[in-house]
């Protein structure tokens, strides 16, 4: 292993578990493999991880399996207690998990201690949730019979998580599974996954039984998940991450006819009309942009202006972004990561200088950083298409492309524009508006004079190819559960 800067960082990734957690116990890959976990700020090795095959996969659903009949009987209130626990020890860790993200992700400390709030809250929102999934009872409307309604974990579940929100994936399809009664088999990307294993760890030391959440980090995506979509075992998948792999693996999870969540690409319009407060909108802007670099499913993809304030917006726009610090996520006053890899940061050059190309103008950056890791500048660009490809493509990255509308009609046209639904932003003053403009845009999340709007609380996901179902408030634990019904004969008779 590449020796780190600080004593602090080498001693937390040797605290890293660094096998397969299967059955409670944390084990080697069954053919001896591995794989490096680097650092997108230089480049270097943090850590190397046992690399699950097919049979480790298997293996770490029979633990599931056997573990699935005991764990759905456990009391609601012990899986609440056992959540509540790993809520205060995440806490506790909060600095530990921090840190661990910005090594392998490259977000800047101060972002990822708000991804360790925003994820360590999954787990109590849903302890005071496992307690309160509610069936019913009724008569059936002519009085003859009874109806009893109950809601059963819906058994063994693979989840997969990306790489760019290490933690707080983790945390929102985990902290549901366990409410609901589910076992799991976790896949974290192979690009961040120390995090889980760090998380892992803590649910463990939180109580969580053996066999309950199984992890089996590898450089395979295919070789964990193909096996483990083929067996009747599994009878979930929740997966977040780009579109077409979640139009493969919906592919194959048909085969056994899996309940299936799927969090997938997005294409954010930010919406400025002509009576916003253009301040507050350049502040949503930077939110709704730079979080995570714009490595974020739900960053601000397009910025459709009216054309009456778009000189005003986009000049402010770019004086903001121009002065954000760049560096390594450790280092103190760093507002920029890196990118997660070159491919990534190859992959938004390109599409900066396609919109150039096109009579595009870069107002402030549009081009990598110099020296070590994957960084890009923040980026303006003014005067784009309609037709441009970075206003069809997510683009992944600190890059905000700047294009007109003319009235309310035209903004929502080319909102719609897209086959992405996800997330969405307002900006004006008019709450008529919002109703008007929200009833027509076809989004599953709609912020209104906000740039962030992700809450534990709220229901998350998106319609069209950004995927179905939803994580987070009272209907994400319903995504873990199967509904069945109990006719009774009429007691009266």
């Amino acid at each position: 292993m590449t020796t780190l800067t600080t004593d602090h960082e080498t001693s937390l990734l040797a605290s890293v578990p660094t096998g397969l957690l299967i059955g409670g116990q944390w084990r080697d890959a069954s053919d001896g493999g591995t794989f490096d976990v680097h650092d997108p700020a230089t480049g270097e090795v943090l850590a190397t991880l046992a690399s699950a095959t097919s049979e480790d996969a298997v293996a770490a659903l029979d633990a599931a399996a056997a573990a699935q009949a005991s764990w759905a009987r456990t009391a609601p209130r012990v899986r609440a207690e056992i959540l509540r626990r790993a809520f205060d020890l995440v806490s506790e860790r909060a600095e530990n998990f921090a840190l661990l993200m910005t090594l392998e992700m490259g977000k800047p400390l101060a972002e990822a201690r708000g991804e360790v709030t925003y994820g360590a809250e999954f787990l109590r929102w849903f302890s005071e949730e496992t307690v309160r999934d509610y069936g019913r009872y009724l008569t059936t409307p002519e009085g003859k019979n009874k109806i009893l309604v109950q809601h059963k974990p819906v058994g063994p579940c693979l989840l997969i998580t990306p790489w760019n929100f290490p933690l707080a994936m983790a945390t929102r399809k985990v902290a549901p599974a366990i409410a609901a009664g589910c076992t799991m088999v976790l896949k974290p990307a192979k690009l961040t996954p120390l995090t889980a294993q760090y998380f892992a760890q803590t649910m463990l030391d939180a109580g969580l039984p053996a066999g309950v959440l199984n992890v089996v980090s590898s450089a395979s995506a295919s070789g964990i998940s193909g096996p483990l979509l083929a067996d009747p075992r599994l009878r979930k998948v929740s997966f977040t991450g780009s579109t077409p792999v979640g139009k493969r693996l919906m592919a194959d999870a048909a085969q056994n006819v899996l309940r299936t969540s799927m969090e997938l690409g997005g294409n954010a319009p930010f919406i400025v009309f002509e009576d916003a407060d253009l301040d507050a909108a350049v502040e949503g802007a930077m939110a709704a942009k730079m979080r995570n670099m714009g490595e974020a499913c739900t960053a601000a993809n397009r910025f459709l202006v009216h054309e009456s304030v778009a000189q005003e917006f986009t000049r402010k726009f770019a004086a903001a972004m121009g002065v954000l610090v760049i560096g390594r996520g450790t280092e103190p006053g760093t507002q920029v990561g890196p990118l997660i890899d070159s491919g990534a940061r190859d992959d938004v050059h390109a599409l900066v200088s396609a919109a150039v190309d096109a009579g595009a103008t870069a107002l402030t950056g549009g081009s990598p950083a110099d020296g070590a890791g994957y960084f890009y500048l923040p980026t303006v660009l003014a005067n784009v298409p309609n037709d441009a490809g970075i206003l069809r493509e997510e683009i992944f990255g600190p890059v905000a492309p700047v294009t007109t509308f003319t009235d309310e009609a035209h903004a929502i046209r080319l909102a719609n524009a897209s086959e992405y639904g996800l997330a969405s932003y307002l900006y004006s003053r008019d709450f008529n508006r919002l109703l008007r403009v929200a009833e027509q845009i076809e989004f599953g999340m709609v912020g209104f004079n906000a740039g962030v709007i992700s809450n534990a609380a709220a229901p998350f996901g998106g319609v069209k190819q950004s995927g179905l179902g939803r994580e987070g408030g009272s209907e994400g634990i319903a995504e873990y559960t199967t509904t069945q019904y109990i006719g009774i004969a009429d007691p009266y008779n």
